[in-house]
């Protein structure tokens, strides 16, 4: 999924009327101007997680159902570094996936995951991710990002944690959740995207192309749901 979850699919279907929900509408980017709707994302090769917009618990929110699935739902963006501000979102799960471990290839399955993707200087990378990058391009017209930040819930690693995938360097998890205590209610976050960034990366981070979420259960082949909150991008103070 290192190189693919980026990679699109042109016969993915889109949800139907989530980009013009009030979950979409309450997604606001103030600090960024947007390339476009919210969309459904799908990868080659694999199937679609349902993404719809439901009421949950009285909030507006992006149900998503996954069967041994994988895709996201993004939208584009253009943040540059100096206006990288406070992400906020939020989810409720009610059950975490059983056997995913985000430290592996084989369990690398996330219940909740929200993601960000930044633009940089690829004259950086390993010759390992020069090569999956090459690969995406030529099976989807999309390159690897130079970084992805991800933000998860985790079955094993605590709260702080940073996972590095074990397939390339590129794409880094921050568990901001971890265990069972808190689920089946909602939680909200506001995390500092610099920071963060610093923080996974060991540098600055630079312009930010697309926000996404995405549940997927294709590496356990299991089931899982989430509700995704809006998730709203503010301009730095």
């Amino acid at each position: 999924m290192a190189a693919s979850w980026l990679a699109g699919c042109a016969s993915a279907p889109d949800a139907i009327g989530v980009a013009q929900s009030p979950w979409a509408v309450q997604s606001t980017l103030e600090a960024s101007a947007a390339d476009g709707e919210w969309h459904h994302h799908g990868f080659p090769a694999k199937q679609s997680t349902t993404y719809l917009y439901e009421r949950s618990q009285g909030r507006d929110a992006l149900a998503a159902r996954s069967s041994s699935s994988a895709s996201a739902f993004r939208r584009h963006v253009n943040v540059q570094p100096e206006a990288l501000g406070a992400l906020r979102f939020s989810w409720l799960v009610p059950q975490l996936i059983e056997r995913a471990d985000m430290a592996t290839r084989e369990g690398g399955d996330g219940v909740v995951r929200v993601i960000l993707a930044f633009d940089g200087d690829r004259g950086k990378f390993s010759a390992r991710d020069a090569m999956l990058s090459e690969l995406s391009r030529a099976l989807t017209g999309e390159e690897l990002p130079y970084a992805t930040l991800m933000y998860v819930w985790g079955n094993r690693k605590p709260a702080g944690s940073v996972i590095v995938h074990p397939r390339t360097q590129r794409v880094r998890k921050i568990v901001v959740e971890s265990g069972t205590a808190h689920l089946g209610r909602w939680l909200d976050y506001e995390r500092d995207i610099r920071a963060d960034f610093e923080r996974a990366f060991g540098e600055p981070p630079g312009a930010l192309r697309t926000i996404a979420v995405m549940t997927d259960t294709d590496n356990t082949r299991s089931v899982a749901k989430a509700w995704y909150g809006p998730v709203s991008l503010a301009k730095r103070r």
